[in-house]
């Protein structure tokens, strides 16, 4: 593929992702109906997209980066990563609140309590990135030249002379706790959900119980199998051009079709949007 082709794709699928993103996150903040846990919570998922999207994409074609860019690049990029699981493990924790336990939502689900699942969706992740990249800074480098579509932990401390066993270990650790923890808890908290919606008589309630678990399943898969593509095609080296492609579609993929899901499967979203566009049209009739 040429560089012009490839631009205006990229171009395109940016555009797309942060007019999307953002306009959920202006949607959720202006309108008071939506000022519930569940979409307070959910903001932070377009936000992580939308900043995910802008470290990686914009950048793809270029071919020179200093190594400052590099590290912020890198930064951004295991932040997404790492945040979207984390984010999508607080926003779990809700819906299991909210269908096994629905007589004490209110009581566990304060102010207090959002504010609780945010900081530690970012702050974990911000801990478990900023450790996994300063022991790749301390590292001196004796090369200059990334082969890998974009910056990111491991195409830095591949510039180093010296023994990254150490974070080889603290890297397989770290994917290992997160991977666990990220499926572990999902795994348990929709098993539950599902024994719940099982044994309740009132089947619309479950009906709509599942509808709205099944977007955040949905979304979840997607990350998940975008980001095992990526991890098992390292097992192939022959495969390097579909392993750097595939590393490509996890960081475009998810945040691009994250806000077509919970715009289309999310009823108050959808209605909510569809009223904006609704009112929008009519003031442009008048206008006209």
């Amino acid at each position: 593929m040429s560089s012009y082709p490839a631009f205006i794709l990229f171009l395109i699928i940016y555009i797309f992702t942060m007019v999307s993103n953002i306009s959920l996150i202006v949607l959720i903040t202006m309108e008071r109906s939506l000022h519930h846990p569940m979409y307070i919570l959910f903001c932070n998922l377009p936000l992580n997209d939308a900043l995910g999207a802008t470290v990686i994409i914009p950048r793809l074609l270029k071919r020179y980066i200093n190594y400052i860019e590099c590290a912020i690049q890198a930064f951004g990029a295991h932040m997404f990563g790492t945040s979207s699981h984390t984010i999508l493990m607080i926003m779990a924790f809700d819906r299991y609140v909210a269908i096994c336990k629905p007589l004490q939502y209110t009581l566990i689900m304060t102010n207090r309590m959002i504010v609780k699942l945010i900081v530690f969706a970012w702050g974990s992740a911000f801990l478990f990135v900023g450790v996994l990249l300063g022991l790749t800074f301390r590292l001196s480098r004796c090369r200059s030249e990334i082969l890998h579509p974009f910056c990111d932990n491991a195409s830095i401390f591949k510039l180093s002379c010296e023994s990254t066993i150490i974070n080889n270990i603290y890297g397989l650790t770290f994917t290992v706790l997160l991977l666990g923890s990220s499926m572990g808890s999902l795994i348990l908290t929709y098993l539950r959900i599902a024994i719940v919606c099982k044994k309740n008589k009132n089947r619309v309630l479950s009906s709509k119980a599942l509808q709205t678990c099944s977007t955040h399943l949905t979304v979840y898969i997607i990350m998940l199998v975008s980001g095992f593509t990526f991890i098992l095609l390292h097992r192939f080296p022959e495969w390097s051009n579909h392993r750097k492609l595939a590393a490509i579609l996890f960081y475009v993929i998810p945040p691009w079709v994250n806000p077509i899901i919970y715009g289309l499967q999310t009823k108050e979203i959808r209605q909510k949007l569809v009223k904006n566009h609704s009112i929008t049209a009519h003031v442009f009739v008048i206008s006209c």
